[in-house]
């Protein structure tokens, strides 16, 4: 019961992704042909809304529910791992055709051979836990 919160907002938030066409692989083919704004709008908007966010959080100095502050901890800067990582990344998602979000939201719709896809991106986030102290950071 105490979970039923997160599994109705996730239920929601699938609802959203799947009305959306933000896991329609059609919609991911245009935007990485650059043929249509339809994506850059979706994930441009969640950039806008998360970095609204945080600063509302950083400047109203907003509580957790258990009544703690919220920490952000500044990364390290390296060009080197974002471009690799943003490049594996990119490269996963334009050839699955989902980014990890919406696999859930495709696994929901009833596309079954995505969880092809989903279980390759569990065993690479597992390997990646195995080799993160041997990786560049």
């Amino acid at each position: 019961m105490k979970y039923l919160k997160f599994i109705a907002i996730g239920f929601i938030f699938g609802i959203i992704m799947y009305k959306s066409q933000a896991v329609s692989w059609f919609r991911i083919y245009e935007m990485f042909r650059f043929e249509s704004f339809h994506m850059y709008g979706i994930i441009g908007s969640a950039l806008m809304l998360g970095i609204a966010f945080v600063q509302i959080i950083k400047r109203k100095n907003i509580k957790n529910i258990y009544g703690e502050e919220i920490q952000f901890t500044p990364k390290a800067k390296s060009i080197t791992r974002y471009l690799l990582g943003g490049g594996i990344f990119g490269l996963g998602w334009a050839l699955a055709g989902a980014c990890p979000g919406p696999m859930y939201v495709l696994v929901g719709a009833g596309a079954w051979s995505i969880l092809i896809v989903l279980f390759g991106a569990i065993i690479g986030t597992f390997l990646y836990g195995l080799l993160r102290r041997k990786l560049p950071h």
